[in-house]
């Protein structure tokens, strides 16, 4: 079977908690778009839409001894951390009740042994000063860096995996290659491959081509483990698709490419593999994000006072 033909046949569905977490990062997505076409959120976000299978496949293979460094792409990433979308739509929001009082917004969230950046390219370095305190005090433990691949245009990426693979560093890095770096195609700003450049510093690389759950889950947890037994970075490179525009409505591509990624899209290839069980899934939490929602709406807005 071809990677292409992996990808686009009918996976079986994952189990119950999976499925509804992935239903959840998804119905969270579709909510803030719908707040900001009313005028009701300020600022920006950018949505995981089609992505959201990547940090769920990835949830039981990190514990709470890891550091994860999400990106300004997040949303997912925090909720397969902590299933937490009524604290994460608060801080959006500003409302009481925010993970980080209403501060740090869509893409600037800190919690516990989690922190995101929208800055590109900022958060590899700092995970590879996190690994290397690990190594020297939480043996086994890692620290989990999510960029994209347009990050990939940063001097910082590559500094950082200098570092961990010369020191042997407990470091993962995971990749979502989507193939657009903000509105320009991947193909035009990015030469050569990611699994070339993670060779070039002696970091083991793993390609993922597929949205099956399962599967990616018995691929990764070998790989995973080397890194914590023999401190030794792992690029995990997911070939995925973005849905959704690049922030809330700058989607520059051409309609075909808008297309090729809905066709890949994992909750359609889901929806065909077992309908019944997916649609009741689909509106328990389509419902339970439109009750966050509510509310959250009618919080008060979040009150904090500068430090100093």
């Amino acid at each position: 079977m071809t990677e292409q033909s992996a990808v686009l046949a009918r996976p079986p569905l994952p189990d119950d908690g999976d499925l509804d977490l992935l239903l959840l990062i998804r119905h969270f997505e579709l909510a803030l778009l719908d707040l900001f076409g009313q005028g009701l959120l300020a600022g920006t976000t950018h949505t995981c839409l089609g992505q959201e299978y990547v940090p769920v496949s990835l949830r039981p293979l990190l514990g709470a001894d890891d550091f994860v460094f999400s990106n300004h792409r997040g949303h997912g990433h925090y909720l397969a951390r902590f299933e937490d979308p009524a604290g994460l739509l608060a801080e959006i929001m500003g409302r009481e009740g925010a993970v980080c009082r209403g501060v740090g917004g869509s893409q600037h969230v800190y919690r516990d042994r989690y922190m995101s950046t929208g800055v590109q390219g900022e958060s590899l370095p700092v995970a590879t000063g996190v690994a290397l305190h690990l190594k020297h005090t939480s043996p086994g433990a890692l620290a989990c860096a999510f960029i994209g691949d347009g990050t990939w245009g940063e001097g910082a990426v590559y500094e950082a995996l200098n570092i961990a693979s010369l020191w042997r560093l407990p470091l993962l890095v995971v990749v979502e290659n989507n193939g657009i770096a903000q509105s320009t195609p991947t193909a035009r700003q990015m030469a050569g491959t990611v699994a070339a450049r993670a060779e070039a510093f002696g970091a083991r690389h793993h390609r993922v081509g597929t949205t099956d759950i399962g599967v990616i889950r018995d691929e990764l947890e070998p790989l995973v483990s080397e890194v914590r037994l023999e401190n030794r970075p792992l690029v995990v490179e997911f070939a995925t698709h973005r849905l959704g525009p690049h922030s809330k409505g700058d989607d520059t591509r051409p309609h075909d490419a808008v297309r090729e990624a809905e066709a890949h899209d994992w909750y359609r290839r889901y929806a065909q593999s077992d309908a019944d069980r997916f649609t009741r899934a689909d509106e328990i939490q389509r419902d339970r994000m439109a009750a966050i929602v509510r509310e959250v709406s009618a919080r008060p807005l979040s009150r904090w006072e500068p430090c100093g």
